[in-house]
């Protein structure tokens, strides 16, 4: 045998070689060949308070960022930060030059009104001239109305000076000369899964609390359910409504909220048993599909020490859910049961 036919030989049975260990691989990924040992446990539904918590940041129920329409000089300034102040108080006194013209001119109107609406009820006038000083004065009215708001700015509800940018003399540009914040009553925005959308509704109530008090918990309801979901976070938004009248609690602080939406009936299932998918933050669990592994997307409900609740509609009550092995477990693959699982079902109150 010459080297050409050796080289050709050799080439033919690496090839072979080759071909045999695809062949080899490819039934070694076959899920219809493979049998993997899992251990079980059969899905029971089990009652428990339906009690979630979340965390949430404080603020006042109102809070007013005094800005006046009008650009110029702040002749004064009657609080300081921290300074109490009650509903109509005055915080801001503007330039006055622009008020008082208009006062005057607007005085001088409410003479020249009087005199037309009488040559009017004479017949002295002509409708036109009659109409033309009215709307002046209509004009000239509001223009006042705006002017006084915005030159003697009043609180429109009780509450603290929490921020002040300005001193008196200083030209106003626009940011917030003061800003007033409610406390006797307080509000936070909560983020709920939309799983729960069903189940909470206005009027509910609930409890806060926060380390700076230990032990302690302070009432809460519901004033608002957002009536949209959140496509991205897929979660929904309420508006918590805080009386706080003795004003221990404040804006800005850090808690922890509590609803509880009473007794419901739902799966638990040991922790462990759930799989994350990688790089993403999908759950999901197997469960024995008369002897063959079925992958089933869950979503995370409350959590019981090690125990969990999971929720989908593609698991029942009865259904065999794989506790050990499932690491190794694809969808389609065989399964063969062997005793001994050491998944317990969770019983409400432990």
């Amino acid at each position: 045998m010459n080297k050409r036919t050796n080289h050709i030989a050799i080439v033919c049975a690496v090839t072979a070689s080759l071909a045999a260990c695809g062949k080899a691989d490819m039934a070694s990924t076959d899920t219809t060949e493979r049998v993997e040992r899992v251990q079980t446990q059969k899905l029971e539904l089990t009652e428990i308070s339906r009690d979630i918590e979340y965390s949430t940041v404080l603020e006042g129920y109102d809070t007013q960022n005094v800005a006046p329409s009008l650009t110029g000089i702040i002749e004064h300034i009657y609080v300081e930060v921290g300074d109490r102040v009650k509903q109509g108080d005055m915080l801001v006194r503007m330039d006055q030059n622009q008020y008082k013209t208009t006062k005057l001119t607007f005085a001088n109107l409410q003479i020249e009104m009087q005199r037309v609406e009488a040559l009017r009820e004479s017949g002295s006038i002509s409708e036109q001239t009659y109409d033309q000083t009215k709307l002046s004065y209509d004009q000239t009215k509001e223009s006042l109305d705006f002017l006084e708001v915005n030159t003697y700015v009043k609180a429109p509800f009780k509450g603290v000076i929490s921020a002040k940018s300005y001193e008196d003399g200083e030209l106003y540009s626009g940011q917030p000369i003061v800003v007033l914040t409610q406390l006797d009553q307080l509000k936070a925005l909560v983020s709920i899964p939309e799983t729960y959308f069903p189940l909470v509704k206005k009027g509910m109530p609930l409890t806060l609390q926060t380390d700076i008090y230990p032990g302690e918990t302070f009432p809460a309801s519901i004033e608002i359910v957002y009536p949209t979901i959140d496509p991205t976070t897929h979660t929904f938004q309420i508006k918590l409504q805080i009386p706080n009248a003795s004003e221990r609690l404040r804006p800005g602080m850090y808690v922890r909220t509590t609803l509880s939406l009473g007794q419901v009936e739902t799966i638990i299932v040991p922790y462990q048993a759930v799989l994350k998918l990688q790089g993403a933050n999908d759950r999901y669990v197997f469960i024995n599909d008369n002897g063959v592994a079925k992958r089933v997307p869950v979503k995370l409900g409350q959590r019981f020490d090690d125990q969990i609740e999971i929720i989908s509609d593609e698991i029942h009550a009865g259904d065999e859910l794989v506790t050990g092995g499932q690491a190794r477990l694809v969808g389609g693959v065989k399964l063969q049961v062997v005793q001994g699982s050491t998944a317990t079902p969770y019983q409400a109150g432990n």
